[in-house]
């Protein structure tokens, strides 16, 4: 039996004899299957092809993002605090030297993940690291591994150790969730998006959308849902799901301008 794992979005399944006939969060609109039909592989195959590599974001903030690229492509946070851990958002590939050096970091305690796209083997690192993996219960269905260590949180808050907060913002994904660090950008504040709020390549605005790929935008009230959401919160710093993907200077700022600037477009007839 094998843990087979999507090529296309990362999801790690239940164990089956054969790759399973679907992968039900690439057939949902938000992803994608592409034209020559699914693709599977398993963690086994990852560790022979690909490694992860560590890069500092911040004190206390270590990106962990796999090479060459694979799936969607978006890299983990580990944000370290004294009280333990915290692991946001998840990659699929987990192999001996990214244990090795996440446990010499402290270790994991907890185990957060945005949305259902970055699930992908959360229920391995959870073994790995003897920690619970905090899933916004709205998504329960998008599950494709179930196991006792997924801990299913409703509320659109959730307080971590370290001072940190879960955020259920929604938009992209019912339950889709942000984390605030309000010790990040040096006290300032940080917001770790996931892609539920998506910095754009310029480094100083966001956008929202139900689905990136399939360019399916979200109504101009769930954009403005989120930023109430939000509004409680002081951050300097937006911190995407992928490499350089970060505002620096006047996130919350940039994030309510980016939204009042998509009302207004989503809003505003033009033949430009």
């Amino acid at each position: 039996m094998t843990h087979y794992i999507c090529a296309t979005c990362g999801t790690q399944h239940a164990a089956s004899d054969a790759p399973p006939p679907r992968c039900a969060v690439c057939d949902d609109e938000r992803q994608w299957v592409p034209a020559s039909g699914q693709r599977w592989t398993t963690l086994d195959a990852l560790r022979r092809a690909h490694r992860n590599a560590f890069r500092q974001e911040e004190p206390a903030l270590l990106g962990i993002g796999t090479e060459p690229s694979f799936a969607i492509g978006q890299r983990a946070l580990l944000v370290r605090t004294p009280e333990g851990n915290v692991l946001w958002d998840c990659v699929a590939l987990l192999d001996d030297a990214t244990v090795d050096i996440v446990r010499a970091l402290g270790g994991i305690a907890a185990i957060a993940i945005s949305h259902p796209h970055y699930y992908t083997t959360m229920v391995e690192w959870a073994h790995a690291f003897d920690c619970p993996v905090l899933l916004h219960a709205a998504d329960r269905q998008w599950v494709m591994r179930p196991d006792e260590r997924l801990a299913f949180w409703d509320g659109d808050t959730r307080a971590l150790a370290g001072g940190l907060t879960l955020i259920r913002a929604g938009g992209h994904f019912a339950g889709g969730t942000v984390l605030h660090w309000p010790e990040g950008a040096g006290g300032r504040g940080a917001l770790l998006s996931g892609d539920i709020v998506q910095v754009a390549p310029d480094g100083r605005t966001v956008s929202f959308m139900r689905s990136y790929p399939n360019m399916i935008p979200l109504a101009p009230a769930t954009v403005r849902r989120i930023v109430e959401r939000l509004a409680p919160y002081r951050y300097e710093r937006v911190i995407g799901a992928w490499w350089d993907r970060t505002i620096d200077r006047g996130g919350d700022a940039a994030v309510r301008a980016s939204a009042e600037r998509y009302a207004r477009w989503a809003t505003t007839p033009t033949d430009e």
